[in-house]
């Protein structure tokens, strides 16, 4: 008896509609024609001096004390949105898109929360309720709408919960979405972090 498919041809999904199935991620992405690996991602890193780390460090330590990070709201305006604007402000000179609009599909739409806009793209998702796991779902299904509009050959995202980063990157010749099985926490990682937003956004594809 064949199993029953997950997505249905007749009906629409949006990105958000991932979060939200309670089947496991892997099922999920096969019927998009995509495998899950899990594994220690190896991320490009920048060779750039970071020099405006010490400040943006400083500022965090100084914020999560008097914080909240309960709410969306609370990360996306003390942790989220800064350390991306700093990335594309100072270090990469490039596009930050917040709530940006993509539609590829029936089973492909929605809004990205912020989409890092470079010679390598950088999607990145904010956790809803804390669960970087089952976020994780809606960021693959995002990197492959961006694949079926960008020619690259690599897509890099991550999900955050604020103070937590995971990333994860689609290779389209694969057929694969690697979701690192390391995490990022701030402020001790933040170094490593910074290098590696920076590196991602600053790699040219014709060089991945």
């Amino acid at each position: 008896m064949a199993k029953p498919k997950i997505l249905q041809e007749d009906r629409e999904y949006t990105f958000r509609s991932y979060f939200e199935m309670t089947y496991e991620p892997e099922e999920i992405l096969a019927e998009m024609g995509y495998a899950l690996v899990r594994s220690r991602l190896s991320l490009p890193k920048t060779q750039k001096p970071l020099d405006r780390l010490e400040e943006l460090k400083d500022r965090i330590e100084r914020t999560l004390p008097r914080v909240s990070l309960t709410s969306e709201t609370a990360r996306r305006e003390t942790l989220v949105a800064p350390i991306l604007l700093e990335v594309a402000t100072y270090y990469c000179d490039c596009q930050l898109r917040i709530e940006y609009p993509l539609a590829v599909s029936k089973w492909l739409k929605g809004n990205l929360d912020y989409l890092l806009r470079a010679d390598q793209n950088l999607l990145v998702v904010e956790a809803k309720n804390d669960d970087i796991t089952r976020e994780f779902t809606r960021l693959a299904a995002q990197l492959i709408a961006l694949s079926q509009i960008e020619e690259q050959p690599f897509q890099y995202g991550a999900v955050t919960i604020g103070d937590v980063w995971r990333f994860g990157r689609l290779d389209v010749k694969a057929q694969q979405i690697i979701e690192d099985i390391k995490t990022y926490s701030l402020p001790d990682d933040l170094e490593a972090l910074m290098n590696i937003l920076v590196g991602i956004v600053e790699r040219n594809s014709s060089s991945l």
